[in-house]
């Protein structure tokens, strides 16, 4: 049978990361693929506790809710989000299913088939198959290390018009970048001379390894109108509480809180309570201090693999916080190939060309430091060079 799909699913694709993940569950596969954090380092003693006084609570925890999220927490978001600079009042943010679900949100409640999105080159993947499940026309602006380049910026709003410019410009999915202060402010003022909105998503700022912390773009909009903002607990607590949220300007958020309504009514009472008291009980600061400690150290036993071989082999740029570690290699690879290669050694990362809109680096991969012990980064590691190295090995054989 010709089963009726509708228009805007007959050519989406599954997520490259999601397909790997599948692929290597089973066997002696070290992986470097997904955006996970790691489970030995969640607060399982604090979050069952706080589980167990949500039940404690009563009913209540397990009723229907308001769209709008769990008023209680709200307001530890709306002290959060303050304490970055952000001026988020509490009926100006909405509580989602992980911030992917914002995400998806803002794409259903803006974007018509054709409509334009600007993006950087490459970027997050499940951004890109959100706004390609809503037609969009996804155009990529020119960046450096530093961020959009406003002149190619300015360029592609005005020959594109988009409905907004989707950004993560704090430890950037999947370069690890920084934007610079500077492109921070031209991206705002651009918004603002066009009117245009922007999506900021900030899933890892908290995962920092300086004590410097990059201001977020919805503090430098003095109007408050031109920036919604997402962010998540998943890279922070744990990804299976499933809390994210959004917040902008309150007409945005209110339409966006409607959208919300025909897709899941609320997000889960029992998590959304449960968090309100380990946010309340526990400190979150120390908890933060662990993981920048821990995945700092990951960070560099990884980069200490890359920097002792061939100088000429590798090229990246050192994170600053964040989960990823984004490779360029200098040679004629496409990582694609060097993949499958690397899977048969047992070690599992994910390819450069699906974060890409248009004609992608082949020759780039994106490694995870975050999920794995320094021991068994030191393994895997060992087994990716030795992937390497059989590829090129093979190329010389080649000729």
């Amino acid at each position: 049978m010709a089963y009726p799909f509708a228009t805007r699913v007959q050519s989406i694709t599954s997520s490259a990361v999601r397909d790997l993940l599948s692929m290597i569950q089973t066997g002696d596969v070290i992986s470097f693929a997904g955006g996970l954090p790691d489970e030995e380092l969640f607060p399982l003693k604090e979050l069952e506790l706080a589980y167990h006084k949500a039940f404690r609570s009563g009913g209540k925890s397990l009723q229907y809710g308001p769209t709008e999220g769990d008023n209680d927490l709200r307001l530890l978001i709306q002290e959060r989000l303050q304490v970055k600079g952000i001026p988020a009042s509490y009926d100006k943010i909405l509580v989602t299913t992980g911030s992917q679900q914002a995400i998806d949100l803002v794409a259903k409640v803006f974007l018509s088939p054709g409509d334009t999105v600007l993006i950087e080159n490459p970027s997050y993947l499940a951004a890109l198959q959100a706004f390609n499940m809503y037609e969009a026309n996804i155009i990529a602006v020119q960046s450096d290390s530093y961020g959009m380049i406003p002149e190619e910026l300015e360029e592609k709003i005005i020959t594109y018009r988009p409905k907004f410019i989707y950004v993560v410009p704090t430890f950037s999915n999947p370069q690890g970048k920084v934007w610079s202060k500077e492109r921070r402010e031209a991206l705002v003022n651009l918004a603002m001379k066009h009117d245009l909105l922007i999506v900021e998503d900030d899933p890892y700022s908290e995962l920092r390894f300086t004590e410097e912390e990059p201001i977020p773009l919805a503090a430098i909009d003095p109007s408050g109108k031109q920036v919604i903002y997402t962010s998540t607990f998943s890279k922070t607590v744990a990804p299976g509480v499933r809390i994210g949220w959004l917040t902008g300007p309150k007409e945005v958020v209110r339409k966006i809180a409607l959208a919300k309504q025909s897709t899941d009514l609320h997000t889960s009472s029992i998590d959304q309570r449960a968090l309100c008291y380990f946010l309340q009980d526990f400190s979150m600061q120390q908890h933060l201090h662990r993981l920048r400690e821990q995945y700092k150290q990951r960070l560099d036993v990884m980069q200490a693999y890359l920097t002792k071989s061939d100088p000429d082999l590798f090229q990246w740029v050192e994170p600053k916080g964040g989960m990823f570690l984004w490779v360029s290699i200098n040679r004629s690879i496409d990582t694609a190939d060097l993949l499958k290669v690397a899977i048969e050694e047992g070690v599992a990362f994910v390819p450069g060309a699906p974060f890409f809109t248009g004609h992608p680096h082949t020759n780039t991969l994106r490694l995870n430091y975050t999920h794995s012990s320094p021991e068994v980064i030191e393994r895997g590691m060992s087994r990716f060079m030795k992937a390497i190295g059989k590829v090129l090995a093979s190329r010389v054989y080649e000729r």
